[in-house]
């Protein structure tokens, strides 16, 4: 292959779902002169480890990380231990609360590991940025915070919105963009890729490598998906499909997603081409969903375990049939004779999240009982038909017996 179809290659990855590209020339400009120098672009991401796991709002730059290093690229994964302690404002409509270093630390042992399901580890080059942050003193935070401007500094959307609405914005969230770009800075960055809400604080990197006379980093943003309910994915809502699920969850979750976030999860959630996701977006929407759940089920799984998930979900679904394994509940209190509310039953054995979340399921007619579906969550279920078959929606079954049957 030649120069130019090398950076061609190059540019035709770092565009795939991009939001923003600052600059798209000089991105150009800075991969024809690595090739022609034979050495790689050194690309920036960054994780704090917030929380202990990641789902697949998360997978969509690792997915572009692991095509530039095919392309023969440097990953940089910052692992944000520092900034991770302060916590990033990004697109919060209040004051973030602050992690201990052993909350990080808790977090970070899950967060590389990963990570590793998609980016090749052993070719990345992985820092803490605790490495710089902790051997600063007074006089090093004071001259970063000199770098920047207040007035600059609200132009973030997140802190003029909080500002106007009398919110507080503490002084602490100030620092978090510039910290991010000195990350950039450190590690002498071509291209950052982020998501859409990390745009100001690319943009600040860009600046202080400019200061620092380094050539200002290449921004990039990728958009942030919806989860499978239209909020923002986020395991604190529920609606996140995690990383480290097996192929019959992911299959299964997926299966769930509104028809509407279809075209966005196939461009950014698969390597299918321009041309096969047209085609699947132009017939059933149930065909193109199930494309979808085998395409991210094989990314985490392989091949194999994708189709033999999504044949389990044909037979249990489609064909209405029941799962080869169906798992046994143990109703926790007494079961009288005169039998348990459906809806007590449904929320005591963790099959529904709360009283009111089972009679909605129940009253919409998400619930099967022994076959049969049932509106009525007062239906009292009876000890001596032992072993109800509970089938909850497409995904939840199971079988549900009284306490003392346990033995």
């Amino acid at each position: 292959m030649s120069a130019g179809a090398d950076v061609e290659a190059d540019l035709a990855a770092f565009r795939r779902g991009a939001v923003d590209l600052i600059e798209a020339g000089e991105l150009a400009e800075r991969g024809a002169r690595a090739r022609a120098e034979r050495r790689p672009l050194r690309v920036k991401f960054g994780m704090d480890p917030s929380s202990p796991d990641l789902h697949l709002g998360h997978a969509i730059p690792l997915f572009l990380l692991r095509s530039l290093q095919d392309l023969g690229h440097q990953v940089v994964l910052i692992v944000g231990d520092a900034t991770a302690r302060l916590g990033d404002p990004s697109g919060r409509n209040k004051l973030r609360p602050q992690l201990s270093r052993e909350e990080v630390e808790a977090n970070l042992a899950t967060y590389t590991e990963q990570a590793a399901r998609v980016i090749d580890m052993e070719r990345a080059e992985v820092r803490r940025n605790s490495e710089w942050f902790d051997r600063m003193g007074f006089d090093d935070v004071l001259r970063l915070m000199g770098r920047m401007t207040l007035a600059r500094m609200i132009e973030r959307d997140t802190f003029a919105r909080r500002i106007e609405r009398g919110e507080p914005v503490g002084l602490h969230e100030l620092l978090y963009p510039l910290m991010q770009g000195w990350d950039s800075v450190m590690v002498r960055c071509d291209v950052e890729i982020g998501g859409t809400d990390q745009l100001f604080n690319l943009l600040v990197g860009r600046e202080l490598q400019r200061a620092e006379g380094q050539p200002g980093q290449v921004c990039l943003t990728l958009p942030l998906i919806n989860g499978l309910d239209g909020r923002k994915m986020s395991k604190s809502y529920g609606n996140a499909i995690g990383l480290t699920e097996s192929a019959a969850e992911m299959f299964g979750k997926v299966m769930s997603l509104p028809d509407e976030a279809l075209a966005d999860w196939l461009r950014l959630l698969t390597p299918l081409s321009d041309e096969e996701r047209a085609r699947l977006l132009a017939g059933h929407p149930r065909e193109a969903k199930a494309r979808l759940a085998e395409e991210i089920a094989a990314r985490f799984h392989g091949r194999e375990a994708a189709r033999a998930a999504r044949e389990g979900f044909d037979r249990q679904f489609r064909d209405r049939e029941l799962p080869e394994s169906i798992p046994e509940l143990y109703y926790p209190g007494e079961w009288p004779a005169r039998g348990v509310p459906l809806a007590v039953v449904l929320r005591e054995v963790a099959l529904a999240a709360s009283s009111s979340d089972a009679r909605r399921l129940v009253e919409q007619g998400g619930v099967r009982v022994d076959g049969e579906v049932v509106r009525d969550p007062m239906l009292p279920l009876h000890p001596e038909r032992a072993g109800h078959l509970l089938q909850i929606g497409r995904r939840r079954v199971a079988r549900v017996f009284p306490a003392a049957s346990e033995s």
